[in-house]
């Protein structure tokens, strides 16, 4: 973006223009949450946010504070309403969590088995290919229902056409068959 002019007008570097009703600016997933002070029992260590367990709560202030929408390349925006009624039903009372100690054990598990597998802190909140596995745990807990496999077999589908043709994959395929069956 060169420019936005006053009127809605987005004009890019090439001159080309645009309106637009909003302009998005996303953060690049570097988390910083300084408001809790360096003596917290949160810490940010390499895009790591922890101790949380499942991504949500730090074990010592559960339930009192817990995190929705930090976890990255996955199914997203389910994750995250189901993160939301995970923390709803905990506060509600509906759902008990783990004891502080389970919950610090899991997370200790949790990076330990990160690390045996390779994977730096950077990808903690990574859900990759474990976006369902995380989701499905997370609609245990609510005693919700699972997503519909169709709906991840066109996510799953997609995620391949991004690896495998990242420059392309938008322009190249044609879904709308897909979802018209699965509609039906």
């Amino acid at each position: 973006i060169d420019c936005a002019e006053e009127d809605g007008i987005v004009v890019f570097q090439g001159g080309s223009r645009v309106k637009a009703d909003a302009i998005v600016h996303y953060t690049g997933y570097k988390y910083s949450f300084s408001f809790f002070g360096d003596d917290s029992a949160i810490t940010v260590d390499d895009n790591r946010v922890g101790p949380l367990y499942k991504h949500v709560f730090p074990p010592r202030l559960a339930p009192s504070i817990s995190f929705v929408g930090l976890p990255f390349k996955g199914f997203l925006f389910p994750v995250f309403q189901l993160q939301s009624s995970w923390v709803a039903g905990v506060l509600s009372g509906r759902i008990e969590l783990p004891s502080s100690e389970q919950m610090t054990q899991d997370v200790v598990s949790f990076y330990s088995d990160m690390e045996a597998r390779g994977h730096s802190k950077r990808f903690t909140h990574d859900l990759g290919v474990g976006t369902f596995e995380y989701e499905d745990w997370l609609v245990e807990r609510c005693g919700l229902e699972r997503i519909e496999e169709w709906r991840k077999e066109i996510y799953v589908t997609a995620r391949g056409r991004v690896r495998d043709q990242p420059d392309s994959y938008r322009d190249k395929w044609d879904d709308d068959a897909q979802l018209l069956e699965q509609a039906q």
